[in-house]
C-alpha cells in the first residue's frame, strides 16, 4: 500500500488475529513472494524440509520454518532473488499405517479393498491433510512460493526417481539381493537402518546345553533370542580356541527339532567371550548370516513375515515369536536344555513408525550398493569442497555415519510410494529395469515400493526440473542453506548429499544449519505419551503468530536444544505490545508528515544523532549476526535497542523538541522518529512479519509492502561517538538521580534540587547544553552546575563517570542510611578495583590480549578508582 492509503489511526491495542488473516491474503495475492522477479539479481535458494503428509505439524517445525522464514525475508529484503520452495513429503510408511489405521475403525483392511482403491484412499488423505498444512504455514506467516509447490510423488518428481533408480541400476549401484535385513512385523515391510530405533530394555541371556552327536559330551551357548534356535544351522568356535580344536567338524543334534548341525571355525567368534561358542542362524541374524554365506550353510526362516512361527518351527508353528519363546524355554528347562536364564539389559530395535520390536529377517530386497556413492562423498567434505555444518561438530558426525554405512536397503513391502519399476518375465525369468511402464502377457511388475527416503534425498534438484535443465535448475541450484534437526542427519541430509553429487556433481546446499529438538519446559522430550507436546496453532491463537516466531527463534542455538516455556512467548508479546505502542506515539507527533519529508541531513540534536548511531549499530549487528545463523543473539541485540534505546531512552528524550517551540528542531526530530521506526521495523520484520508490516503501512513510507522494502545498511555517516559520550553521562546521571529516589522513596512527582559538580570544562559543556534534559528527567525544582559546586552537608550523593551529583533533602535524608549507602557502593567500587587489577597482573592476560583490550582495562581501573576515591571523600564528610 502507498503512503497514504493505510492512514487510519493506530488503533490503541494490537490485534493479531486480524492483522495477520489481513496480510497474509495480501502477500499471497500480490505474489510477493514469487520468485524470479529480479532476473538480474543474485539468487538464494532454500527447499523446504517437507513435512509428511500424516497430520498437524508440530512445534519443532515451528521451529524449522520460522528459522528458514528469517533468512528468506532477509534475504528477499537484501535485493536477492530469493526463492524459498514449499512441497510435501509422501511419508510412505507413516501416511500408509495412519490410512489402514483408520479403515480398521471401520473393520477394513487394505486387502479387502485392493491396491488400487486403497491408494484412491491415500491420496483422500493425503488431499486433506496437505490442505492442512498449508493453512498451517499460512498462520505461521511462512513467505512460501506457492507457485512452486511440489510433493514427492507428484509427476515431475515421480519422473526424477525412475531416472535415478534406471541410472543406478544401470551402473550396479542397484541390485536385488537376498539379505538379512530388518523386518518391521507389524506393518510387514523392510526397515533400513536409520529406521530402527533401539531402547534399553530388561531382558535375559539364555543359556542351552546342545549334545554333541556322538553322546561323548555338549556344548553350550547363549541367545537373547531363543526362539531362534529353531533356525540354528551351526554353531562356531574361533579356529584358535584350543578347548573346541577336536570338536570343529563334529556335528550337534538341535534340541527340539532333532536337526543335525555341524561345529564350525570361524574368526568371527570371540573365545573369550561367554563359552566362546556361538549358535549360528543365518536365516535371522545379519552376522550369522555372513559366517553361513563363508561355510554355505542352510538358511532357514522360521516365522512368516507377521512374527508367527512358521512350518520350521516344529511343534510351535502357528505361535506368535514371543509366545513361542515363553513355552520354548520351558520346554528347554524342562529337558535340560536351558542350564541357566541371566537378566539381561541390552540394547532392542524397535521400528521407528509401528513401534513393533524388529525381527532380522532373510529376504530378497532392492538395495544401493553405498560404498562407491559413500566415498566420492567423503572425498569431496575433506578436500573443502564439501557442505558447511553449523555448528561444525556435525561434520564429525556425518563423515563417522557414511564411512561406516551399509548397502541400502531401499525396498518397502507397501502400497504407497514410488513403485519399483522392474518387470519380471514369467516365461523367461528375466528382469527388466526401466523408465517406461512395460506392457506384456508375461510381464509381471514388481510389488514393492521404494523407502520415503529415496525420493527425498533427490529433493533439492528433483524439485527444481532434474533430470530436465529447466530455468529454474540452472539458476536456484544449488542451493543455499539446509536448515534441519540434527536427528535426521543420517536419514536426509548424508543421502541427499551423495544423490546430488552423483547425478549433479555438485553439493545441494552449502550450508547446513543444525537445530536441536523442542523440548518442554523441564527439558523432556515432547512426546504423545507424556501429554507435553506443544501445538503451534495453539500458541498462535492465545499470543500472536509474531510472539510465538520471535520466542522460538531467539531462544535457539545452532545445534542445541531448546525449551519451549510459556512465560518467554508472554516476554515476546510484550515485546510486540511495546514496539506498537511506541509506533502509536511517533504516529500521534508525525500527523501529515509524509516520506518526502524525512530529512536526516539536518541540524540534528543530541538524542537524535545518538539514537541513529545506536540504530546504525544494531543495524551492522543484526545483518552479521543473521549471515552467521546467531539467531539467539539477533534477537537480543534488537531487544535490547528497541526496548532500552528507542522506548525507554529516545522516545522520552523525543518529547521535548517535539512538544517545544523550536519548529526545527521538532521537525528533525520528526524526522529521526520516522526513520529510525521504518528501518527497526524492516529489522523486526524476518522475526515479527505481521506487526512490522502493520507498523509500517501506517508509518510514512514508500512501496507495497514491507517485505519488499530494502534492507538497511551500515552507513558511516551515522556515526556519532561524540553524541554517544553525551548520552552515556545523561543517561548515567538520569538512573543515578532516580535510583536515589527511590531508595529515600521521594516519588518523580516532587521536585528536587539537584547540584551537579562536573569533572571538567567538556562535562559542563555538555551538561549545560542539555539543561532542560536533565531538568525533565530529574525531576528538578532548582538545578545548579558548576565546577565550583560544593556538597551541601546533607545530602544524597552519586558518583557518576564525568560529575559529582548532590541532591540536598533537607528533612528526609538519614545520614547515617546516606554513610551507609555509600559504603556498600564503595565495597563494589573497591573489588571492581582489586578485580581489574588482577587482571592486568596476570603475565598471560597481558601478553596474549590485545592492545586495545588492555588500554579498555586499563581504562576501566582507573574509572573505577576515581569513583572510589570520591565516595571515600563524601563519606569522611559526612562523618566530619
Amino acid at each position: 500500500m502507498s503512503d497514504m492509503e493505510n492512514k487510519s489511526a493506530m488503533p490503541t491495542t494490537y490485534d493479531p488475529k486480524s492483522a495477520e488473516q489481513k496480510w497474509y491474503s495480501y502477500w499471497v495475492e500480490g505474489n510477493y513472494f514469487q520468485a524470479g522477479k529480479r532476473p538480474e539479481a543474485e539468487p538464494y535458494t532454500i527447499v523446504i524440509p517437507p513435512p509428511n503428509v500424516t497430520g498437524m505439524l508440530h512445534i519443532g517445525h515451528a521451529l524449522d520454518f520460522t528459522l528458514q522464514d528469517i533468512l528468506i525475508r532477509t534475504k528477499r529484503m537484501q535485493g536477492y532473488d530469493a526463492l524459498w520452495l514449499p512441497g510435501t513429503d509422501h511419508a510412505g510408511i507413516a501416511t500408509q499405517t495412519k490410512v489402514e489405521q483408520k479403515l480398521r475403525e471401520q473393520g477394513i483392511s487394505r486387502h479387502d479393498l485392493g491396491r488400487e482403491a486403497f491408494l484412491e484412499k491415500v491420496w483422500e488423505w493425503k488431499g486433506q491433510y496437505a490442505d492442512t498444512i498449508r493453512a498451517q504455514w499460512a498462520k505461521m506467516g511462512l513467505s512460501l512460493d506457492y507457485s512452486r509447490e511440489r510433493f514427492t510423488l507428484d509427476e515431475g518428481l515421480s519422473k526424477a526417481v525412475r531416472e535415478v533408480f534406471v541410472r543406478l541400476y544401470e551402473k550396479g549401484l542397484i541390485y536385488r539381493g537376498k539379505k538379512i535385513i530388518n523386518w518391521d512385523p507389524a506393518a510387514r515391510t523392510a526397515l533400513s537402518d536409520i529406521e530402527v530405533e533401539y531402547k534399553e530394555l530388561n531382558g535375559h541371556l539364555y543359556h542351552l546345553r546342545y549334545p554333541l552327536k556322538d553322546g561323548s559330551g555338549h556344548i553350550t551357548v547363549a541367545t537373547t533370542r531363543p526362539e531362534t534356535m529353531l533356525g540354528d544351522t551351526a554353531v562356531a568356535v574361533h579356529p584358535e580356541d584350543e578347548r573346541y580344536s577336536h570338536l570343529i567338524g563334529s556335528m550337534i543334534v538341535l534340541p527340539v527339532i532333532g536337526r543335525e548341525i555341524p561345529i564350525i571355525a570361524d574368526e568371527y567368534v570371540e573365545k573369550e567371550f561367554g563359552s566362546g561358542a556361538v549358535k549360528i542362524t543365518p536365516a535371522h541374524d545379519p552376522n550369522d548370516f555372513e559366517v553361513g554365506e563363508r561355510h554355505s550353510l542352510p538358511q532357514i526362516i522360521v516365522m512368516d513375515e507377521s512374527g508367527v512361527m512358521n512350518a520350521e518351527a516344529g511343534p510351535y508353528q502357528g505361535l506368535d515369536r514371543f509366545e513361542c519363546r515363553k513355552q520354548l524355554v520351558k520346554d528347554l528347562q524342562e529337558q535340560g536344555v536351558c542350564v541357566l536364564i541371566e537378566d539381561h539389559v541390552h540394547q532392542v530395535g524397535h521400528s521407528e513408525r509401528s513401534g513393533a520390536v524388529v525381527e532380522p529377517y532373510l529376504s530378497t530386497q532392492w538395495f544401493v550398493a553405498m560404498k562407491p556413492l559413500a566415498e566420492a562423498a567423503i572425498a569431496a567434505q575433506k578436500s573443502g569442497k564439501g557442505v558447511q555444518f553449523v555448528p561444525e561438530r556435525f561434520e564429525k558426525t556425518y563423515l563417522n555415519w557414511i564411512e561406516n554405512v551399509r548397502d541400502w536397503c531401499i525396498s518397502r513391502q507397501l502400497w504407497w510410494g514410488h513403485r519399483i519399476p522392474a518387470w519380471y518375465d514369467d516365461a523367461t525369468g528375466e528382469l527388466h529395469v526401466s523408465r517406461d511402464d512395460m506392457q506384456g502377457d508375461h510381464l509381471r511388475r514388481d510389488n514393492d515400493v521404494l523407502d520415503t527416503w529415496f525420493s527425498s534425498a533427490l529433493w533439492p534438484f528433483s524439485t527444481l526440473g532434474w533430470p530436465d535443465q529447466t530455468a529454474d535448475l540452472q539458476k536456484y541450484y544449488p542451493t543455499n542453506v539446509l536448515v534441519t534437526g540434527y536427528d535426521i542427519i543420517y536419514f536426509w541430509v548424508a543421502r541427499m548429499i551423495f544423490t546430488a553429487l552423483e547425478f549433479t556433481d555438485q553439493m545441494p546446499f552449502k550450508d547446513v544449519l543444525m537445530h536441536g529438538l523442542v523440548r518442554d519446559k523441564d527439558g523432556q522430550k515432547m512426546s504423545k505419551s507424556l501429554g507435553n507436546g506443544v501445538d503451534p496453532l495453539e500458541v498462535i491463537e492465545q499470543y500472536g503468530a509474531d510472539a510465538m516466531r520471535f520466542m522460538i527463534s531467539t531462544g535457539s542455538t545452532p545445534g542445541q536444544d531448546l525449551r519451549f516455556r510459556y512465560e518467554k512467548v508472554e516476554q515476546a508479546r510484550n515485546f510486540a505490545n511495546k514496539i506498537w505502542n511506541a509506533s502509536r506515539f511517533a504516529l500521534m507527533n508525525l500527523e501529515g508528515f509524509t516520506a518526502a519529508d524525512i530529512n536526516i541531513d539536518v541540524k540534528l540534536g543530541t538524542a537524535d544523532r545518538w539514537i541513529l548511531h545506536r540504530l546504525n549499530e544494531t543495524v551492522r549487528d543484526v545483518t552479521r549476526l543473521i549471515d552467521g545463523y546467531e539467531f539467539g543473539e539477533t534477537g537480543r541485540v534488537l531487544y535490547n535497542f528497541i526496548w532500552d534505546d528507542l522506548c525507554d531512552w529516545y522516545i522520552e528524550f523525543s518529547k521535548l523538541s517535539l512538544n517545544g517551540d523550536d519548529e526545527a528542531a521538532r521537525r528533525a526530530t520528526q524526522s529521526v522518529l520516522a526513520y529510525v521506526l521504518d528501518r527497526t521495523q524492516r529489522l523486526i520484520h524476518p522475526f515479527m512479519p505481521f506487526i512490522s508490516e502493520e507498523i509500517w503501512q501506517h508509518l510514512p513510507h514508500e512501496g507495497e509492502t514491507i517485505t519488499l522494502a530494502a534492507w538497511p545498511t551500515y552507513e558511516a555517516s551515522l556515526e556519532a561517538p561524540d553524541a554517544v559520550k553525551e548520552m552515556e553521562l545523561l543517561m548515567e546521571m538520569i538512573r543515578s538521580i532516580r535510583n536515589i529516589r527511590a531508595e529515600v522513596n521521594v516519588p518523580m512527582s516532587k521536585k528536587v534540587e539537584l547540584l551537579i559538580k562536573p569533572a571538567g570544562e567538556a562535562e559542563e559543556t555538555i551538561l549545560r547544553r542539555n539543561e532542560e534534559f536533565v531538568k525533565r528527567f530529574c525531576g528538578t525544582s532548582l538545578l545548579e552546575i558548576g565546577r565550583g559546586v560544593s556538597a551541601p552537608d546533607k545530602a544524597m550523593t552519586a558518583i557518576v563517570t564525568g560529575a559529582e551529583l548532590y541532591l540536598p533533602l533537607a528533612g528526609l535524608i538519614d545520614i547515617a542510611q546516606e554513610i551507609a549507602r555509600l559504603e556498600k557502593e564503595l565495597k563494589t567500587l573497591i573489588g571492581e578495583v582489586e578485580r581489574v587489577e588482577k587482571k592486568l597482573g596476570n603475565e598471560g592476560f597481558v601478553a596474549k590480549a590485545p592492545a586495545k583490550v588492555i588500554e579498555e582495562e586499563k581504562a576501566k581501573m582507573n574509572d573505577y578508582a576515581e569513583k572510589r576515591d570520591k565516595v571515600l571523600a563524601r563519606i569522611s564528610e559526612l562523618r566530619g
